[in-house]
């Protein structure tokens, strides 16, 4: 069944995920969907990030593997920002500063999807899709 908010989803299967301790969550494949889980791989949220065959279906799946300090889940806070009816967009002087710059906000911008700190340093500004800390 199509989902209206496809983003949310795959943040919510990892939410999900922490909560119940498991070791990797999949989600259906999108090239967005990747990009933003491929940019926590990068940050340290997430041990690893793969694209594999769904069961049964010629679709493909994202697999994450969710990591953890001890039994404690390393995403603290995971959060929807910009949704379907409600698109929430800043410029690069007004782009997030998640918990004083210790956590990160996932912006679309003209160049592609990036994480605030590297927005800013480009000087871009965009649709602020996620926060994580």
């Amino acid at each position: 069944m199509p989902t209206t908010d496809p983003i949310s989803d795959l943040l919510t299967r990892i939410r999900n995920g922490q909560m119940a301790s498991l070791k990797q969550v999949r989600a259906p494949y999108s090239n967005i969907k990747f990009a933003i889980a491929k940019i926590m791989e990068k940050e340290g949220y997430l041990s690893s990030v793969k694209i594999v065959e769904a069961a049964n279906s010629k679709f493909k799946d994202i697999e994450v593997s969710l990591k953890y300090e001890g039994k404690r889940p390393v995403i603290r806070k995971l959060k929807r920002i910009s949704t379907p009816g409600r698109r929430m967009y800043a410029k690069v002087t007004e782009l997030p500063r998640v918990y004083s710059d210790i956590g990160i906000a996932i912006i679309s911008t003209p160049n592609g999807l990036m994480t605030n700190k590297d927005a800013r340093k480009r000087r871009l500004g965009g649709e602020v899709l996620c926060e994580i800390f």
